[in-house]
């Protein structure tokens, strides 16, 4: 059961006034990737065929997750009345799609499924948290803090799950590290850039990841704070079976903050120079 609804966001307090114009297109692109969960359902179904269990707690975070895309998206036409969230998200659809034949987990097993689960559920948790603190506008504020207490519960979810399946699998800390590692690679993938293409750019537009990647990323790191990474390292390392709190979690939290904000200046210089090449064109 979900643990609340659309219907339950005050949505007559919203204030147009106190909308942030950068958050909009962030608000926009994140609104096409959860409402994508239905299609990640179907994946984890194959990926564990007999584990009734687990099939039954995906149907209901496959619930939720589309919820989030579509309360996500209501605010964005809130925000801004000319966007139509359903006709972007068939846009999307018509160029993404993740391989729903699968027999097998692209990570190599269960268990290794199920932590690259939880390198996803941390990032979404951590993020929604972020922009929850920066926005003023209250009901994106109040939709973002939702979404984000439901994401750390999903993060719990497939960590209970990953530990019984890590019991058969007996797969090794440093497998677990690579798997973890490898997931949090894929933040910049195409599935966020293409979302983000989608949700706002002209359909004449031809697609250009880097770019997307680029304007996508540089708005969102921007609301990350030291705090959110250091619990987001926290949630890495338990998911892995290293102590998520002690010395080891305070350096990687101390290193990860400082990754964020290189990356942060790079993405904000190649997105400043898009603009530029875009204007002198």
């Amino acid at each position: 059961m979900k643990h609340w609804r659309i219907e339950d966001v005050p949505w007559d307090r919203f204030d147009r006034s106190l909308v942030d114009p950068g958050i909009v297109p962030l608000v926009k692109a994140a609104a096409m990737v959860e409402r994508n969960g239905t299609d990640y359902g179907i994946y984890l179904n194959n990926v564990f065929p007999d584990d009734p269990d687990f099939r039954a707690a995906v149907a209901t975070w496959s619930l939720e997750e589309v919820q989030h895309g579509d309360a996500l998206g209501r605010w964005a036409m809130l925000a801004d009345p000319g966007w139509d969230y359903q006709a972007a998200f068939a846009r999307f659809r018509a160029g993404y799609r993740i391989p729903l034949d699968a027999d097998g987990s692209v990570r190599g097993s269960r268990t290794g499924e199920l932590i690259a689960r939880c390198m996803v559920e941390t990032g979404t948790s951590s993020y929604y948290t972020a922009l929850a603190e920066a926005a003023a506008e209250p009901v994106l504020r109040e939709v973002c803090r939702l979404i984000a207490a439901d994401e750390y519960r999903h993060f719990k979810l497939f960590y209970d799950h990953m530990r019984r399946w890590l019991t058969r699998e007996r797969i090794s800390l440093p497998h677990r590290l690579r798997i973890a590692a490898g997931r949090i690679g894929e933040s910049e993938d195409d599935e966020l850039a293409y979302a983000y293409h989608c949700a706002n750019e002209p359909a004449d537009l031809p697609y250009d990841r880097n770019r997307s990647v680029a304007a996508y990323m540089s708005g969102a790191m921007t609301f990350y704070r030291f705090h959110h990474v250091e619990r987001g390292v926290g949630m890495v390392l338990k998911a892995v079976g290293l102590p998520p709190r002690g010395r080891l979690s305070g350096a990687s939290a101390r290193v990860a903050w400082a990754l964020v904000r290189h990356r942060r200046r790079q993405l904000v210089a190649r997105a400043a120079q898009r603009r530029k090449q875009s204007s002198a064109a």
